[in-house]
């Protein structure tokens, strides 16, 4: 099965090539419009070292964010299905950080924990704590009825229930979570480096676009793709073999 899916994904990836060149060839743009595919695999080729080394920040950044963004997410999510007073409180600021623009909220990060790593992990820590808080909260609030009853019925503590019980449970709907977060991580790290840094991926975008690169920005658009899609399906097949009694992961094709 996992063969005929990386076979898909080779059949979609030549085909969207190929309509990428026949576009170049249809209305002749010009190379600092929009490069060929054989004129970006050039530039892959030529600037490989320099590709690396920025995507080694990206990657740096986007797997921090996730890290923190995961850890402050399902520990929110506890709390606020543990205490309802907590719920009150925190679930208007869940509601505010999505509610604001994170195009907004870049260079304020970025004044305040300048231009270095620390802005881009605030920035994918923001965009992936919400998926995960909300996912994780709603698969807690979901924990079937008669569970419960039975837990109560023999005696456990709130806590034990929500150890035992609740949080088994929820995994699920924290994968859910968990995937969906993973997909947009790479958003917040980017725009972080687009408002302000020194290296990574969006700054080298931003540097080959001034200089009138196209071809370079159209790699290191690329490579940062491969990095988003090898880190999604990478998280995806840990969850799978953490997971597999869930049916809906283990009978995937």
């Amino acid at each position: 099965m996992r063969y005929a899916a990386a076979w898909r994904g080779l059949v979609l990836a030549t085909g969207l090539i190929a309509v990428w060149q026949v576009i170049v060839w249809l209305t002749g743009a010009p190379h600092y419009i929009l490069p060929g595919p054989a004129r970006v695999l050039g530039a892959l080729i030529a600037h490989a070292p320099l590709l690396a080394e920025h995507a080694l920040t990206t990657t740096a950044e986007i797997l921090l964010g996730l890290a923190l963004g995961t850890i402050l997410g399902a520990a929110s999510a506890m709390a606020m299905d543990y205490a309802r007073t907590v719920r009150l409180w925190l679930m208007p600021v869940l509601v505010v950080s999505q509610a604001v623009p994170v195009f907004a909220l870049a260079p304020l990060l970025v004044l305040w924990l300048g231009y270095g790593m620390a802005s881009k992990v605030a920035m994918a820590t923001l965009i992936i704590f919400f998926p995960v808080t909300a996912a994780f909260l709603d698969g807690l609030r979901r924990t079937e009825p008669g569970w419960m009853d039975l837990a109560q019925s023999m005696g456990a503590s709130r806590w034990n229930a929500l150890h035992h019980i609740r949080m088994p449970a929820a995994l699920p709907a924290f994968a859910s979570g968990l995937r969906v977060a993973t997909a947009v991580a790479p958003i917040g790290a980017v725009v972080g480096e687009w408002v302000g840094s020194a290296s990574g991926l969006g700054h080298l975008m931003l540097q080959a676009n001034a200089r009138m690169q196209t071809d370079l920005m159209f790699a290191a658009l690329f490579v940062l793709a491969i990095l988003a899609i090898t880190l999604y399906f990478a998280i995806d097949l840990l969850l799978i073999r953490t997971l597999p009694w869930v049916a809906e992961t283990s009978n995937r094709s």
